[in-house]
């Protein structure tokens, strides 16, 4: 009799245990993962992300909670780094850099119930979504101020890598700028990397010693700005508000802004109905800005970029014809506009861009 009373009250514990291992469960916060290309404290892309990662932690109190790899090489390592944070529980993993593209897909085939999330490739899967920042428009607003501030009529890129991403933002830049001066033009030098301060400051010196007085970026670090004011020349901040990097230098920053997307991303996990749509947002989105315009900047520029800034926002795309590309011929007629698509795919520069693009014949 009392080995049954004893083998039933161990049933009944049992049983309670297991509810309450359900209950604790259930209660647990959704895992999500960030994987970063560069260091968190860049200054620029990676931090922007962080500032999203944390505000989605913040918004969604204990219900998320997140972790981080940094400096993560575009290889053969990214993919081992995705595997080990799916292998490791997490839900949500953000693979925040291009070149992160192929390993995302492959770990993806192997953890279909993980939810991946590619920022700017245009690979997608059924658990894995593109999202991005329409960043040449934020380019653009920037190209009407470098109009107005150049004195030698000659702009400078500091570039990553020639991919349509950073090519739009190029061309964007130097049609912003030619709606000022119509015979400025851009030079461009390729760093072969997203994050490198060494190169960049070196890229950055060659075109100022070339006689660029406005530079501006397509890679991480705020290593070209602090050139900039080095040199006695003008800059603008990429990816995060450089400031605070070369107060005289910094005309203005255009900025990435994550946090909301990454707030509904994890919202939507967590209510078990993940985003499965590619997003490609901008400044009518939230997604991107021009912030921190400095104090010397004219008012006729700055009245231009409000007028241009709200075009954008109500619908009116960047790239809208007349284009010219670099050799004279009609890219874009009058009244016309480029689709997503075509945007996404650019492998030409527009008139007033010096140079070749490489892997152009």
């Amino acid at each position: 009799m009392k080995r049954s009373t004893f083998l039933g009250a161990t049933v009944a514990s049992l049983a309670l245990a297991t509810l309450g291992l359900g209950a604790a469960s259930a209660a647990e916060p959704l895992k999500a993962a960030f994987v970063y290309v560069g260091p968190v404290g860049d200054g620029g892309w990676t931090y922007a992300h962080d500032l999203g990662r944390k505000a989605m932690e913040k918004a969604l109190g204990g219900k998320v909670v997140s972790t981080i790899v940094e400096n993560v090489p575009e290889s053969g390592d990214a993919e081992r780094v995705i595997r080990d944070l799916a292998a490791k529980g997490n839900k949500l993993i953000f693979t925040t850099s291009f070149g992160y593209m192929d390993s995302t897909l492959k770990v993806a085939k192997s953890f279909p119930k993980v939810e991946f999330y590619h920022a700017t490739g245009f690979k997608s899967a059924p658990n894995v979504t593109i999202y991005n920042s329409r960043m040449y428009e934020p380019a653009y607003l920037a190209g009407i101020i470098a109009g107005h501030m150049s004195k030698s009529g000659k702009l400078g890129v500091v570039a990553s890598f020639p991919i349509p991403e950073v090519v739009r933002n190029i061309n964007a830049y130097t049609m912003g700028a030619r709606t000022v001066n119509p015979a400025i033009t851009t030079k461009v030098v390729w760093v072969s990397t997203w994050y490198d301060p060494t190169k960049e400051r070196q890229a950055a010196e060659a075109l100022i010693g070339q006689g660029v007085d406005v530079l501006i970026q397509n890679t991480d670090s705020s290593a070209p700005l602090q050139a900039a004011q080095d040199k006695g020349v003008y800059a603008f901040g990429w990816d995060s508000d450089m400031t605070a990097y070369g107060p005289k230098a910094h005309l203005a920053s255009a900025i990435e802004i994550w946090g909301g997307y990454y707030t509904k991303a994890a919202e939507a996990a967590v209510a078990g109905k993940p985003l499965k749509q590619t997003v490609w947002g901008g400044i009518k989105e939230g997604m991107n800005d021009l912030v921190s315009i400095n104090p010397i900047v004219p008012e006729a520029a700055r009245k231009q970029v409000a007028d241009k800034r709200a075009e954008i926002a109500a619908g009116k795309l960047v790239f809208t014809g007349p284009i010219k590309g670099q050799d004279g011929s009609m890219k874009v007629a009058a009244g016309k506009s480029l689709t997503d698509k075509e945007v996404d795919s650019i492998n030409w520069y527009v008139e007033g861009v010096e140079g070749q693009l490489p892997g152009q014949k």
